[in-house]
C-alpha cells in the first residue's frame, strides 16, 4: 500500500526550507548592516569606488579580525588574495581560515604559496604548526624536514622540529634538533629550550649552556635560567648548590612559586619535613593556584601523621587539576 505524507510532515518541511532561505537572507543583511557602519563605512564606501584596491580589503579585514568578526574577516581576505596574491596576505588569510576553523582550506592555501614562494621560513612554519595542531604530525615532521633540505642554516627550522619532536616524547632526536639550533644561532628562547632539555635528561651540559645565557642575558631569562641549574643540582643531589640557587630566584622574584616547591622537596628529601611544610605553605600562599604546592603540604600532613589536614590539601590539588593522579591516590590512602 503507498505510504502517504501527511500534511504536518509537508508543513514542516516546507517551514524549515522558509527558515534557511530567511537565515541567509538575515545573514546577508546583517553583514551589509554591519559594513556599512562605523567603523567600517568609510573603507566600505572606498571599496565601493575602488574594487580593485587590494589594500582598502586588507585594511577592512584586519578591523574585522580586531573586532572578533572572523567570518566577515574572510572575505576580505580572500578578496584580497584574489587581487594579488602575495606573502603578507596569504599569512593573514591563513591565521584568519584557522580562526573559523578551515584548516583544510588554510593548508591548502599555504601549499599553493609554498609553491610560489618556497623560500618563505614564515610559509614553513606555519604549515608544520597547522599539521602539528590538526594531528598529523607525521606531515608535520615532513614539512620540517623539508624546509631544512632548503635552507639547513635556518635556526628557525632547528628549533620548530625539536618543538615537535619533544612534544612526540623523543627527546634524544629533540636535543639533537635544539643542539643544531643554538649552534646555527644562540639565542635566549632555543638555548632556553635547548637547556630545558639537557635538564630533564639530567645532562650536565645545561650548566654550560645556562651559564652562557647567564652571561649575556637582556632579555629577562635570568631567573629561568637560575631556576634550571638549580633543578639540575637538585635532581642530581648536590642539594647546597641547588639551594642557593632556589634562594636566589625567590629573591629575584618573591612569587616564583616552583622555586619555592623544589626548595621545599629538598627539605622533604632530607627528612626535614616542618622547614619543607614551612616553605610549600608559602608556596601556597604566593600561589594559590598550583596544586603542586597543596599536593606537597598534604605529603608533610600525611608524613606528620595528620590526615584529617592532608586530605584537605589532597582534595584541594585535585580540585585544581582533575588529571593529578598522585593527589587521587593520597586521598585514597588518607581516607582508609
Amino acid at each position: 500500500m503507498k505510504k502517504c505524507v501527511s500534511i504536518p510532515v509537508l508543513l514542516v518541511g516546507w517551514l524549515c526550507w522558509l527558515c534557511s532561505c530567511t537565515s541567509g537572507n538575515n545573514d546577508r543583511v546583517s553583514a551589509e548592516k554591519i559594513l556599512n557602519t562605523p567603523p567600517y563605512a568609510g573603507l566600505t564606501d572606498s571599496i565601493q569606488q575602488f574594487p580593485k584596491n587590494q589594500e582598502l580589503y586588507m585594511q577592512r579585514a584586519v578591523l574585522l579580525s580586531q573586532n572578533n568578526l572572523h567570518e566577515l574577516a574572510m572575505a576580505d581576505y580572500k578578496k584580497a588574495w584574489e587581487i594579488k596574491p602575495d606573502e603578507f596576505v596569504a599569512l593573514k588569510y591563513v591565521s584568519n581560515l584557522m580562526l573559523v576553523n578551515k584548516p583544510e582550506e588554510a593548508i591548502r592555501l599555504l601549499k599553493e604559496s609554498l609553491a610560489k614562494w618556497p623560500a618563505n621560513p614564515d610559509l614553513h612554519r606555519r604549515l608544520g604548526e597547522i599539521y602539528t595542531q590538526t594531528g598529523e604530525n607525521n606531515k608535520a615532521m615532513a614539512q620540517y624536514d623539508e624546509w631544512a633540505q632548503q635552507d639547513s642554516m635556518n635556526f628557525e627550522v632547528w628549533y620548530e622540529k625539536g618543538v615537535l619532536l619533544a612534544q612526540l616524547n623523543d627527546t634524544p632526536a629533540a636535543i639533537q634538533a635544539m643542539e643544531k639550533s643554538y649552534q646555527v644561532q644562540p639565542l635566549n628562547y632555543n638555548g632556553l629550550a635547548l637547556a630545558s632539555l639537557y635538564a630533564a635528561t639530567l645532562n650536565p651540559k645545561v650548566i654550560t649552556i645556562c651559564d652562557e645565557l647567564i652571561r649575556k642575558d637582556t632579555s629577562g631569562i635570568l631567573n629561568d635560567v637560575l631556576y634550571l641549574k638549580g633543578s639540575y643540582y637538585s635532581d642530581t643531589k648536590q642539594y647546597d648548590k641547588a639551594m642557593q640557587l632556589f634562594n636566589e630566584c625567590i629573591s629575584r622574584d618573591w612569587k616564583f612559586a616552583d622555586a619555592y616547591i623544589e626548595k621545599g622537596i629538598i627539605f622533604h628529601d632530607l627528612k626535614k619535613i616542618d622547614s619543607a611544610l614551612k616553605v610549600f605553605t608559602m608556596a601556597a600562599t604566593v600561589a594559590n593556584t598550583n596544586p603542586d604546592a597543596w599536593y606537597w603540604m598534604a605529603r608533610c600532613y600525611e608524613e606528620q601523621g595528620k590526615k584529617d589536614l592532608a586530605l584537605v590539601n589532597y582534595k584541594r590539588a585535585l580540585a585544581i587539576d582533575k588529571r593529578f593522579d598522585e593527589a587521587r591516590e593520597g586521598i585514597r590512602r588518607v581516607e582508609k
